[in-house]
């Protein structure tokens, strides 16, 4: 089964949580089959602002929102 991940990111109003400042300005940084990819594009995402505090990148799970039922392995 792939298991699809999605990186994203954009500003955020407080470093330590994950409220965004401005939902039309996320950087959608696209999907990936399998969190290793993900993790790669995630890393240079963030890499690139690591100066600012306020810039915020994850990784989200799609495949658990699809299918919320399987298992985690």
């Amino acid at each position: 089964m792939q298991k699809l991940h999605l990186v994203m990111g954009g500003r955020v109003k407080d470093p330590q949580g994950l409220e965004f400042v401005d939902l039309k300005a996320i950087d959608m940084v696209g999907v990936f089959p399998d969190y290793a990819s993900a993790e790669d594009a995630w890393r240079g995402a963030a890499q690139r602002t690591v100066d600012d505090a306020e810039m915020r990148y994850v990784i989200v799970h799609l495949h658990r929102l699809l299918e919320p039922k399987l298992p985690e392995a």
